[in-house]
C-alpha cells in the first residue's frame, strides 16, 4: 500500500512541477468546443482542475473502501469472538459431561469391585468351611483306622510297642 501511495504522490508532484514550470502555457486561453457551445478557456488549467477533482474523488474512494473494510473487520471480529465463546461453552459442557461420565464409571467400577470382593469372600468362606469339614472328616477317619489297627493288634495278642 505504501508503494501505491508513494507512486500517487510522485505523479501528483510531477504534474505540479510541470504546471509550475509551464504556468504561462497552462493559462493561455484556447478556443474550446464544449459540445453545445464554444468558448475561450485555458486548457491547461482545466486539465489541472480535472486532475485535482479526480485525485480528490480517488482519495475519497480509498477512504470509503478503508472504512468499509474496517467495519467489516470489526463485524468479523465480533462474530469470531461470539463463535469463540460458543466453542468455549461447548468445550466446557463436554468437559462437564466427561467428568460426569468418569464419575459414573468410577462409581460403577467401585460397585463392581465391592460385589466381586463380597463374592470372593463368600467363596473363601465356603472353601474354608468345606476344608475344615474335610480335615475333620479325615481326622475322624484316621482315628477310626488307628483304633481299628489297635483292636486288631490286641486280638492277635501283640501288644503295642509303647506298652512293652
Amino acid at each position: 500500500m505504501r508503494i501505491w501511495t508513494f507512486l500517487l504522490v510522485a505523479v501528483l508532484a510531477a504534474c505540479g512541477a510541470l504546471a509550475a514550470l509551464n504556468w504561462t502555457a497552462f493559462n493561455t486561453p484556447t478556443p474550446l468546443w464544449f459540445g453545445v457551445a464554444s468558448g475561450q478557456a485555458p486548457i491547461g488549467t482545466l486539465m489541472l482542475g480535472a486532475i485535482a477533482i479526480l485525485t480528490v474523488l480517488f482519495l475519497l474512494s480509498i477512504g470509503h473502501m478503508q472504512s468499509l473494510s474496517l467495519l467489516e473487520a470489526r463485524r468479523y471480529a465480533k462474530e469470531l469472538q461470539a463463535n469463540r465463546e460458543l466453542a468455549d461453552r461447548a468445550e466446557t459442557s463436554r468437559f462437564t459431561e466427561l467428568r460426569a461420565f468418569l464419575e459414573n464409571a468410577s462409581i460403577s467400577a467401585n460397585a463392581l469391585d465391592a460385589e466381586t470382593r463380597a463374592a470372593l469372600l463368600a467363596r473363601l468362606d465356603q472353601v474354608e468351611t468345606a476344608m475344615t469339614a474335610s480335615i475333620e472328616q479325615t481326622g475322624n477317619s484316621l482315628a477310626a483306622y488307628i483304633g481299628e489297627m489297635e483292636d486288631r493288634l490286641e486280638r492277635t495278642g501283640d501288644a503295642p510297642l509303647a506298652d512293652r
